[in-house]
Parts: structure tokens; C-alpha cells; sequence
């Protein structure tokens, strides 16, 4: 099985050396799978006076109750933060900033009742946590992303191998019977139930394949194919469809289902990076693939889908996005996500993608968001994940590791709920003509 820390065979880059381990793991975490979770960071003590002093400010001043060490609440109103034991935690803090904070909680240095809710005051107040000073210094203190993971050819499969490769086996403990791994689209906003989920992430995919205008005879190219489900309805619809991955996992189970499904006539699956596709196509589709790219490469992937369309065909996309300003404000910054679940990763804005099409072909033809279906979306994987947890550790997945993928689905449904996150359905036109003349 996969290594869920490193691909086999290859050190898992790192923004910062891993540290020496504290005398004994801490909660019984193991220090070779998780080095910087069961050691504490090397931090003076007046660095970590300096964090203990910003974060209790901070926290003062959201809707939040704090319970430092054991002892009393602080607080009137909001979700319970326990943390304790503080030290460690604004050890971590003071030298990792929200890296360590994610950290601690994977040491079980803090904790809560109601996870969700306290990530969800700590992101609607965001802009409030670090003093505008020490905002403005940001780049002197936040690590920075490490060279191995540029999303160059190589650097790309190293990232999705990390992600995607980890175990079917795994996706498949907390995906719905689809096997989508992405926002599902909810009609009725009380119905919003296990049972739904499946329904609504064959509406999203319809949706997406219908601003494509995918009909009988279309020639589809879609980039990302997940686990196929997408190119299964395509081809349903009478396309036939060219799906490109860099998860070797992700097209083998894909390859399965097509042929089962008795579509391997209409439907091919490769192993091939977008940058690498030739060819011509009426519609291309791309299912959240675009915070996979980087944004080193953004204009190289829109310069791809203008290139592999023809004139009048359409391009529809399915994105999270991010406000512009925080976008602008992060986008050195590398972050816990990085680090633990996606690494290479980058969430665009809506200007983001304005500025990376402006110079290609492709007309914005409609725009829709839909944060708040990814927040239910992501609420049941997590109910399903964690309720499944001893079916994860069958697989051969630690306790850190389970905790580490609560915290990320909890961390992201939190992002959705307090608007900080939005995820949009894009459709555009190749009008043929690129900046600087006719393609």
C-alpha cells in the first residue's frame, strides 16, 4: 500500500528540516511517519511569550470560548477551544504560525466539541488574527514553498501521487456510490442527507456537461478525470471522451468502470500530463483541477484549454475560489494544507482567472457559485469518514493520519461556511481568436 507520508521510495519535501523528536512521541504518535507532529519546534522562550501574548489577544476577540490548561472558560458565547497544553501550543505557534496550530491539534494539544464551528469563527475573522504589522512582515516570517513541489511535469506527479494514490480502497470509506471527489449540487436545501448526496453529484456533473453543450458526437477532452464519473455520463450522452490524469490509482479504478459499465469503446483514460495533450476538441471539461495547477502555471493550463478547443466550442470548469485580496495576501505562504494534504496546491480568485484568460480565446459565457453545497458536501464525507474509522485503520492508517484527515475536512467545510471559500461553475466560448490575433 501506498505511503500515506512520502511515495514510495522518495523523501516527503519539507519547507523546514524535520526536527528531532521530542524524548518520547507524544500521545504515542509515531515520529518517523510524523516527525514534526510528536517533536515540538526548536522556539526561544521569549518567541513563544511574544505568540502566547497575539494569540490570547486575538482569540479574545472573536465569538469564541477558550479553556486554557484545564482551568476556567474564557468567553461568553461561541464554540469551546480546549487547549491543554498551552505551552506546546503556542510553542508551535510562535514557531509555525497556523502550521503548528494545525499541528497541535494533531497532537491532541488542543481540541473541541464542536471542531467545525471554532475553524468557522477563525475563518470569517481571518483578517483579524495576525496584527496589520506583522501582515504587512509576512513574508519575513511565513515559510515559503518548497522548490520541490512546483507543479513542473515532474513536480506535478509528485504532488497528486501524494494525494490521489493514496488507496481507492480509502476514497471509497467516505465518497458516495459515484466516487466524486468534489462539491455535489443540492436542489432542496433540507434534503441535504446521505441519500442526496449521490443524486446531487450526477445533477453537478449534468450541469457542467450540459454548459459544455455535450451532446451525441462530441468530441470531449476532459482534464482530471477522477474516478470516471464524469466521462461515464459523457459518454452516456452519446460523446466520445478523452480523459487525462497523472493518478496512476485514480485510472485503474476508472478504466474499471468504464469497462463494466460496457463504454471502453467511447472512452479513454490516460496517464498523460494537460500540458502534453494534442488535438482538437468541441468541449473541454475540468472538475476542480484548476487549485491543482499552481499559480506559476495558471496561464499555462488556460492557454492549453484555448489551444484544445476549436473555434465556437465551449470550455466548463468547476473551481474554488478565494477573495482576490486574501489570494494576494497568501499565495507565498506555505500552509498546513501544503504540508499535510496538497501540496502545490493554490485556490485562484475570480480575477485570477480573469488576468490568466484575458490573453487566450476563451469568453466567459456564465458564472455560478454555490459555496454552500460544498459546506453539506463536505459535512457528510466527514461524518461518513469518521464514522468509519476503525474501517480506516483496517486499511493501515494511523490515529494521526485519521485525525490529520478530520481536521482537513473540517478545516475546508468551515472555509465554505463562512464564505471565506466558494466553489463556481465557469462556462466559456473559444471564439478562435487569441490576444495578438487569430490562433
Amino acid at each position: 500500500m501506498t505511503s500515506y507520508v512520502s511515495p514510495p521510495a522518495e523523501p516527503r519535501p519539507q519547507v523546514l528540516a524535520a526536527r528531532p523528536a521530542a524524548p518520547a512521541p507524544r500521545q504515542g504518535i509515531d515520529a518517523d511517519r510524523w516527525p514534526d507532529v510528536a517533536g515540538l519546534p526548536p522556539g526561544s522562550r521569549a518567541r513563544r511569550a511574544v505568540a502566547a501574548v497575539l494569540v490570547r489577544s486575538a482569540l479574545r476577540r472573536l465569538p469564541l470560548r477558550v479553556r486554557w490548561g484545564g482551568g476556567s472558560v474564557t468567553g461568553d458565547a461561541g464554540p469551546l477551544l480546549d487547549v491543554r497544553d498551552p505551552e506546546a501550543f503556542f510553542r508551535r505557534i510562535g514557531a509555525d504560525g497556523l502550521i503548528g496550530f494545525g499541528e497541535s491539534y494533531l497532537a491532541r494539544e488542543w481540541d473541541s466539541d464542536d471542531l467545525v464551528g471554532v475553524l468557522e469563527v477563525l475563518a470569517a475573522h481571518v483578517t483579524r488574527l495576525v496584527p496589520p504589522a506583522l501582515q504587512r512582515l509576512r513574508g519575513v516570517w511565513a515559510h515559503r514553498h518548497p522548490g520541490a513541489e512546483r507543479n513542473t511535469p515532474d513536480g506535478a506527479r509528485g504532488n497528486i501521487r501524494r494525494h490521489y494514490d493514496l488507496s481507492n480502497d480509502l476514497f471509497a470509506l467516505f465518497l458516495d456510490e459515484t466516487m466524486t471527489y468534489s462539491s455535489a449540487l443540492f436542489t432542496d436545501p433540507a434534503a441535504d442527507g446521505w441519500d442526496e448526496l449521490a443524486d446531487a453529484q450526477r445533477r453537478k456533473a449534468d450541469r457542467l456537461l450540459d454548459l459544455a453543450e455535450v451532446r451525441t458526437g462530441t468530441r470531449l477532452l476532459e482534464i482530471g478525470t477522477g474516478w470516471g464519473d464524469l466521462a461515464l455520463r459523457a459518454a452516456r450522452r452519446g460523446a466520445r471522451v478523452r480523459t487525462v490524469t497523472l493518478s496512476h490509482e485514480q485510472r485503474d479504478l476508472a478504466l474499471r468502470r468504464i469497462a463494466r459499465a460496457g463504454l471502453a469503446d467511447r472512452v479513454s483514460v490516460e496517464l498523460r500530463d494537460y500540458r502534453e495533450v494534442e488535438g482538437a476538441y468541441d468541449a473541454v471539461v475540468s472538475v476542480e483541477m484548476v487549485e491543482a495547477v499552481g499559480e506559476e502555471y495558471w496561464p499555462v493550463y488556460f492557454d492549453a484549454l484555448d489551444r484544445l478547443t476549436v473555434p465556437g466550442g465551449r470550455v466548463a470548469l468547476q473551481t474554488i475560489t478565494m477573495p482576490h485580496d486574501r489570494m494576494l495576501a497568501t499565495r507565498d505562504t506555505y500552509t498546513w494544507i501544503h504540508k499535510y494534504v496538497f501540496p502545490g496546491g493554490m485556490l485562484p480568485s475570480l480575477e485570477a482567472i480573469r488576468q490568466a484568460t484575458a490573453h487566450t480565446g476563451l469568453r466567459v459565457t456564465s458564472d455560478d457559485g454555490f459555496g454552500t453545497h460544498y459546506a453539506r458536501t463536505l459535512r457528510l464525507w466527514r461524518e461518513r469518514f469518521t464514522r468509519r474509522a476503525e474501517a480506516v485503520e483496517r486499511l493501515g492508517f494511523d490515529a494521526t493520519f485519521r485525525r490529520m484527515w478530520e481536521f482537513y475536512l473540517a478545516y475546508s467545510e468551515a472555509g465554505f461556511r463562512a464564505g471565506y471559500l466558494d466553489v463556481r461553475q465557469i462556462a466559456f466560448t473559444a471564439d478562435g481568436v487569441a490576444r495578438g490575433g487569430a490562433r
